[in-house]
């Protein structure tokens, strides 16, 4: 979990995370190096330029001659289409292989963070992965494609201009080089200001982002408690707050900027007035002079674009700190030694152990434990019990969602820590309590827990899961678009659209979350049918808070306080008349 703390903690970090990202870098390492090619090729045709302005000013103008004027003109239209090809591709090779590298760099988090385990979703927040999903990588985009080339062009520039400056006029060189530390100072010691301050500011965006996600995605119930005014205030506020931190970091950086410029162009006037008088005196052409100034001039403006490029490069190097967070946290769940692979075809054989567990956010609480049961191959047991007794947490477990504090769980013999979690999850179906769609159509939504089904497939399984008579009444059937979390379905369609996924993906155990919870009694009534058809021969466990779902089962484990409270069938439970009877009398009361 070593991003947990990272979204509190003070902004750090410096120019050296930017070499983290050369293995992304690395595979365009060949356009990269004709991208620079191209850069010392412009760079040299714009210093050529300074050589032509003092030819032009000495030779032509000097001796009259309209023919000189004319070669000059060719030599500069001459300059300016290699200088520009250069450009072109230049810039062409470096904003593509930005692009290229932004996307492989966006690919490579997102298919991390689907790797790392519950546990870091509770305490992570998914607004703020996405911000460094987009804001982060957009300013990273920046620099690699655009900044990094301005900053190594105008630095050649300026190197360059500064070794003409020296061969046309030491003395006056001199007093460029001198400006040069005070150019240099405001740098180093404002950019690292602005880095702090960019870090602060990519985290107030983020906050922002993690508000619009929160809100936007839960506005039905904001709506319903007429919370919009309160909502709005909270999302002004965290605006304004980013607004606060980015203005802040503009002020810096734009005293950053300014205060360069002016110590170049400062400089430049001082040459200008030097330079002068060494004209009158005859100790430098009026053609020195001109290139003179030409070069003092690509200096100054060079050191001001640097500055501000440097900048943006310190940005880069928070943004990048921020997504190799993320790469750095480990998924948490590693397969202990040795490794044990679970048969090609699982029984369904599942053991719990004296097992105890607490949820990684709230580790002082012990949410299951010590607990010990056993589940037979094909077996129908049904856990019951009230709100907060652990049932929730015994699936997160087969799922192996988390691993056990202690204790053990094994399923057809293997213990889960030894196992590989896809290889496990592929032998599970879960039809949970608050059914997932996603925002494609119903034939995706259901192939989810099947990709190569075909749509024939499909269409059974949600024939078996009763769902056809309102699939074949929505506009475009079956290729209906369902909307985000399925937003144009009510609660019980979801719920036997979910009921058809777990269908399709008829795998040996299956796991049900309240699964007839949102249907009225018909459908429920069907939908039981259904699920009667698809537990036949499968290890299935029902979580149920409706006992009359339940009777039925082979076998009911009553839970209370994450322990195991009661095991029997309905009738034995109720002979008992421990925690089950009075459920059961509270439920049948009517």
């Amino acid at each position: 979990m070593a991003m947990t703390p990272s979204f509190v903690s003070p902004p750090k970090g410096d120019v050296q995370q930017l070499a983290r990202l050369w293995r992304f870098v690395a595979p365009y390492r060949l356009r990269i190096a004709a991208a620079l090619v191209a850069l010392v090729v412009a760079a040299s045709c714009v210093l050529a330029l300074g050589q032509g302005l003092r030819h032009v000013v000495d030779a032509g103008f000097g001796s009259g001659e309209p023919r000189l004027l004319n070669a000059a003109l060719a030599a500069i239209v001459a300059v300016a289409v290699i200088l520009s090809c250069a450009t072109w591709t230049r810039f062409y090779l470096m904003m593509s292989v930005g692009e290229r590298i932004i996307a492989d760099l966006r690919a490579a988090v997102f298919s991390h963070v689907l790797t790392l385990s519950p546990a870091f979703f509770d305490s992570a927040r998914t607004g703020e992965i996405a911000s460094r999903l987009t804001n982060d990588t957009e300013q990273i985009r920046q620099v690699i494609g655009f900044g990094f080339s301005m900053f190594l062009r105008n630095t050649l520039m300026m190197l360059g201009a500064l070794v003409l400056l020296f061969l046309t006029s030491a003395k006056l060189a001199a007093l460029i080089v001198l400006g040069v530390p005070a150019t240099v100072v405001p740098i180093l010691v404002m950019g690292r200001r602005v880095r702090r301050l960019s870090r602060v500011s990519q985290d107030r965006v983020a906050d922002v982002s993690a508000h619009v996600d929160e809100s936007l995605h839960e506005v039905r119930t904001v709506q319903a408690y007429g919370h919009e005014e309160r909502t709005r205030a909270q999302f002004l506020s965290a605006v304004e707050t980013a607004y606060g931190a980015g203005l802040h970091q503009v002020r810096v950086k734009a005293w950053l900027i300014s205060l360069v410029m002016l110590i170049g162009f400062c400089a430049v006037g001082v040459i200008l007035w030097i330079g002068g008088h060494d004209v009158l005196a005859g100790r430098l052409t009026a053609g020195e002079l001109s290139a003179f100034v030409f070069y003092a001039a690509i200096v100054a403006s060079g050191a001001g674009t640097v500055s501000e490029v440097w900048g943006e490069i310190q940005r880069a190097a928070g943004s990048t700190e921020r997504l190799m967070e993320l790469l750095d946290t480990q998924p948490g769940l590693e397969v202990a030694s040795p490794p044990i692979p679970l048969p090609a075809r699982v029984t369904g054989a599942i053991r719990f152990e004296e097992v105890v567990f607490a949820y990684p956010a709230r580790p002082e609480t012990v949410a299951l434990g010590p607990v010990s049961f056993t589940i037979d191959p094909g077996e129908r047991v049904a856990l019951v019990g009230p709100s907060g007794a652990g049932k929730s947490t015994v699936f997160a477990l087969i799922l192996r969602f988390y691993d056990p504090a202690s204790g053990r769980i094994l399923v057809d013999g293997a213990e889960l820590r030894h196992c590989d979690a896809r290889e496990l999850r592929r032998a599970v179906a879960l039809v949970p309590q608050d059914p997932v769609i996603f925002a494609t159509s119903v034939t995706e939504n259901v192939r989810f827990g099947r990709p190569g089904a075909t749509d024939e497939m499909v269409r059974e399984a949600c024939a078996a899961a009763h769902a056809l008579e309102f699939i074949e009444r929505l506009p475009q059937g079956f290729a209906t678009d369902l909307g985000e979390r399925g937003v144009k379905l009510s609660g019980g369609q979801r719920q036997r659209l979910s009921i058809a996924r777990a269908l399709l993906a008829d795998r040996p155990v299956l796991l049900l979350d309240e699964a007839t919870s949102s249907l009225d009694a018909e459908s429920e009534r069907q939908v039981a049918q259904a699920l009667e058809r698809l537990a036949r021969g499968r290890t299935t466990l029902v979580i149920a808070h409706r006992l009359a779902t339940v009777r039925n089962a082979q076998r009911i484990i009553v839970m209370d306080r994450g322990r195991v409270h009661a095991v029997g069938t309905h009738q034995e439970l109720l002979r008992a008349d421990g925690l089950y009877a009075h459920l059961a009398r509270l439920q049948f009361a009517a």
